[in-house]
């Protein structure tokens, strides 16, 4: 569940991880769900079904969106501008972005958004999950946006592995020479806590890691999601 301590803000815990006080109840885990999965589709998919106005760079009304959800479904009745302030501020993979009265997704969008988000103090290596099958023919085409505006990747071999264990029983990494791309004038930003975006990744750049996820790592990720 999520919670709020007066001192240290929003967590998702009984305690606040902080200082062990038992914070104000913002929000079950439950509701919790509900609203990040509504509020990803909104803002990375749909918001003109919601009749919501977006900019440029992605970013919508807290207020507006807030108003749309109460009034489009009853089961978001409780729902305040706070709720969606502690989702974005909980959130372990940093999905949503608050500021100044306005929120949007940091990344996996498939609408077309210019995400003006950092691209400083990128690892020199990056990596991403993909399967036998389609690796092979990325190693020879490069990556590139299929479902998404941008190719995403992970930050770490194990944020990799786990995104991988998502959608494959076998995940098979690749290394990202992000250090070379970025040499090379490809522009590589920093969208969330251990994830990164950009429009394409050459061939040049992939290669398949000699380190590759065993079983055990995989059953574990899964079990954890």
């Amino acid at each position: 569940m999520i919670r709020e301590c007066e001192e240290h803000g929003y967590y998702r815990d009984e305690e606040c991880p902080e200082c062990g006080e038992r914070g104000k109840f913002i929000m079950s885990d439950e509701e919790g769900k509900n609203l990040g999965k509504t509020t990803a589709g909104v803002l990375r998919h749909f918001p003109d079904k919601y009749g919501l106005e977006m900019d440029e760079r992605g970013w919508i009304s807290l207020e507006h969106f807030v108003k749309v959800l109460r009034n489009r479904q009853k089961s978001f009745h409780w729902l305040r501008q706070y709720h969606v302030k502690a989702l974005a501020a909980t959130d372990k993979k940093n999905r949503y972005q608050y500021e100044d009265g306005r929120i949007r997704a940091t990344y996996g969008h498939s609408i077309e958004v210019d995400l003006d988000l950092p691209s400083e103090d990128i690892p020199e290596t990056l990596y991403a999950p993909t399967t036998e099958k389609e690796g092979e023919l990325l190693l020879e085409g490069g990556l590139r946006p299929s479902d998404r505006t941008y190719v995403h990747l992970s930050g770490t071999y194990e944020s990799a592995v786990e995104a991988g264990a998502v959608r494959s029983d076998e995940p098979v990494i690749l290394e990202v020479d992000a250090k070379n791309a970025m040499e090379d004038d490809h522009v590589i930003m920093k969208a969330g806590k251990d994830v990164y975006i950009a429009e394409e990744i050459e061939p040049e750049y992939l290669e398949k890691s000699e380190k590759q996820p065993s079983e055990e790592e995989v059953e574990q990720f899964s079990e954890e999601d």
